[in-house]
């Protein structure tokens, strides 16, 4: 019986071919991401159903990728229990309040994915319904870090200034912060897996910021939480630990229970397996940028990647972040086809 090339890769088992997919595959690269999504907020975007099932599925009939990850953003639980977050285009997630005291955890209750977010379990379910059985959804949450940051601070930064002063002065709050953000990344990513999801991903995509020693305090336990109580929920659900930045957390972030560990283009994947173990399963990691030099340099740096990995099974290609919104869609059709042709077997 032929297995799915995703599932495969995550399990450590060999696959018919190394499965790809894209950080960020559906979005402002694509012609018809463009022509279709229109203006406005992301958060209103992923209300409308119809409109997040076609933009989850143009990028699998475009690029030909063996997973498709939904069309969603990490911030979606905040902004459905109504603590006050958006997405502001060209700017990332803002809150006009943010959070500061411990009287803000009034406005940011459990969330409660049935009654919150209905419109994402229908596009899950739709997806389920029209996706290859070849090709799995793949669920996300943000990590309870990444999406404490912005709650924080109000919106990106590049100091975190405001987070490490609670986390250092309020390690209470924080932690009851922390605790909450748990709760909304396990019933957002389950239910996603409940309703169609056959994979996730956990993207703790600023936790880069924090030494070892404050990751390992301060955050370490919360993520690990989320991925015991989804391999408790789902057992056979694999699961991706991804951050950017992240070279001096990944054994950490790997000791979180993750089954599969996302790598940006900066950690060669032999030096991860020498750290981590020969049997580490690993998803990565061209430089995006490589994306936008044209096909023949993104091409080279996809080879490089295959001879880092050296042909073990355990190993999903991506890129080492998200698709950068000038990249050529064609260059991205050739990696992938190329990577299956190479590592067909």
């Amino acid at each position: 019986m032929r297995g799915v090339p995703f599932l495969d890769a995550a399990a450590g088992r060999p696959a018919s071919h190394t499965p790809v997919w894209f950080m960020r595959q559906a979005g402002r690269s694509l012609p018809e991401y463009r022509a279709l999504r229109g203006e406005g907020s992301i958060l209103d975007a992923i209300k409308q159903v119809d409109l997040s099932v076609e933009l989850t599925l143009q990028p699998v009939r475009r690029y030909g990728v063996d997973a498709a990850v939904l069309y969603s953003d990490i911030v979606v639980p905040a902004h459905a229990v109504g603590f006050g977050i958006d997405v502001a285009p060209g700017t990332g997630p803002v809150c006009a309040e943010p959070f500061r005291t411990a009287a803000d955890l009034q406005r940011l209750r459990e969330f409660e994915p049935e009654a919150d977010t209905p419109y994402v379990l229908d596009t899950v379910r739709a997806l389920a319904g029209e996706l290859s059985p070849d090709v799995p959804l793949l669920a996300f949450a943000g990590a309870p870090f990444t999406v404490a940051s912005y709650l924080i601070e109000g919106r990106p930064s590049r100091t975190y200034e405001h987070t490490k002063r609670m986390m250092h002065t309020d390690p209470a709050l924080w932690h009851a912060l922390m605790e909450r953000l748990t709760q909304h990344a396990v019933a957002s990513v389950s239910s996603q897996l409940a309703h169609g999801g056959r994979a996730f991903q956990l993207f703790d995509s600023w936790a880069g910021t924090l030494s070892r020693a404050d990751y390992d305090r301060f955050v370490l336990p919360h993520s690990s939480a989320v991925f015991a109580q989804l391999k408790e929920r789902h057992p056979d659900a694999p699961g991706i630990h991804y951050g950017v930045g992240c070279d001096h957390l990944l054994e950490s972030m790997y000791a979180a229970g993750t089954t599969v560990l996302g790598l940006d283009w900066r950690t060669p994947i032999r030096q991860a397996r020498t750290r981590m173990g020969e049997h580490l399963v690993v998803q990565g990691n061209l430089d995006p940028v490589l994306a936008l030099a044209g096909t023949e340099v993104a091409l080279a740096g996809a080879d490089a990647v295959l001879d880092d990995n050296d042909g073990h099974p355990g190993h999903i290609f991506n890129l080492g972040h998200g698709v950068h919104p000038p990249t050529d869609p064609e260059v991205l059709t050739a990696v992938v086809a190329h990577v299956h042709e190479r590592t067909s077997r």
